[in-house]
């Protein structure tokens, strides 16, 4: 069951990426998880290249969500922060292979940063779900 609404202006360029608006009625469950970054379950940095790192993140972001009984179809809110030097189009290009078409995608930011607090992380992915209380 579909919890927000997606809207794009058409004042504004439309992407399918991304939307322009998300809006999520009072009542949902909203579900804030933290930047997650290509590492395994010990820590450790797996591969120094951004494919291998989104591909780890957003493993982790699903078992992140899934332990706060949500979906990746319930996220409303992506936050990327890459390493400079980083390709967004490589990044972004990982990012749809391993998750896919959505049908109403989410709102996104994303934006370079210096350095991430994990060494050697070129990706840092946090994300926002809503979720009808069950």
């Amino acid at each position: 069951m579909a919890v927000a609404t997606y809207i794009n202006p058409e004042s504004l360029h439309s992407n399918p990426a991304f939307s322009q608006v998300v809006r999520v009625p009072a009542g949902a469950d909203l579900i804030y998880v933290g930047g997650q970054n290509g590492v395994d379950a010990t820590g450790r940095v797996v591969g120094l290249d951004l494919a291998a790192q989104v591909r780890q993140a957003l493993v982790n972001l699903r078992a992140c969500l899934a332990a706060a009984g949500a979906e990746p179809s319930d996220v409303v809110k992506w936050t990327l922060l890459l390493a400079e030097g980083a390709s967004l189009q490589e990044g972004f290009a990982a990012f749809g292979a391993e998750w896919g078409h959505m049908p109403n995608p989410p709102a996104i930011t994303a934006a370079f940063v210096s350095k991430l607090a994990v060494e050697d992380a070129l990706i840092e992915i946090e994300a926002v779900a809503a979720v009808v209380p069950r």
